[in-house]
């Protein structure tokens, strides 16, 4: 079982998805992710998108960090309602219920609705065996969906390489932790690294 980190609902306890099917981020990443995306100011009253959610933590982190609204997208039924316990987790804690919201179905299908965004950041932790070619495109519908100095923020497996980042999208940082990598990209045509990122 998680715990929210920090924020209004630091330390509560977030339900895990059942079954060995979800590879949840360990605190010690979500911490360092977390951390690095604060020193940029990347989460105040942030739009955030969480694509493969699993079990919503990545998102419900954000949203307790104060981000202004966040979209849990996951396919599979069990996860699908573990995110919606644990979006209700984080709505007790703040007090609102309208942060985290829950959209039940795949991740390219939910990319093909032009209603959707523009986000300020996307985090993407996709099941390990998703091919690259698959990660491939749901980098490159998101193309033009970032809001201004928005972040994209992929996390993989270290056996796996560095994801094909399309034309539209520029890596500017990477780390590693153990067994987990995080990629951290950004729009190619901003001229600088979000405030406080390495040049």
């Amino acid at each position: 079982m998680s715990r929210i980190i920090a924020g209004a609902a630091g330390g509560l306890r977030l339900q895990s998805v059942p079954g060995q099917g979800t590879r949840p981020t360990t605190d010690r990443v979500k911490e360092s992710l977390f951390a690095r995306l604060e020193a940029w100011g990347m989460l105040h009253e942030a739009r955030v998108l969480d694509l493969f959610a699993g079990s919503g933590a990545l998102g419900c982190e954000a949203a307790s960090r104060g981000a202004a609204a966040v979209t849990l997208v996951e396919r599979h039924p069990p996860a699908v309602r573990v995110c919606r316990a644990n979006a209700a987790v984080v709505h007790r804690a703040l007090g609102r219920d309208d942060v985290v919201a829950v959209h039940q179905g795949a991740v390219a299908a939910y990319l093909t609705d032009p209603a959707a965004g523009p986000w300020d950041l996307v985090l993407a932790d996709p099941p390990y065996p998703l091919g690259e070619r698959e990660l491939s495109a749901v980098l490159a519908a998101l193309v033009g969906r970032l809001g201004e100095g928005g972040v994209v923020v992929v996390e993989r497996s270290s056996r796996s390489p560095e994801p094909e980042w399309p034309s539209g999208l520029r890596r500017f940082e990477q780390k590693r932790h153990g067994e987990t990598t995080t990629w951290f990209a950004e729009t190619a045509l901003t001229s600088a690294p979000p405030p406080g990122a390495p040049r």
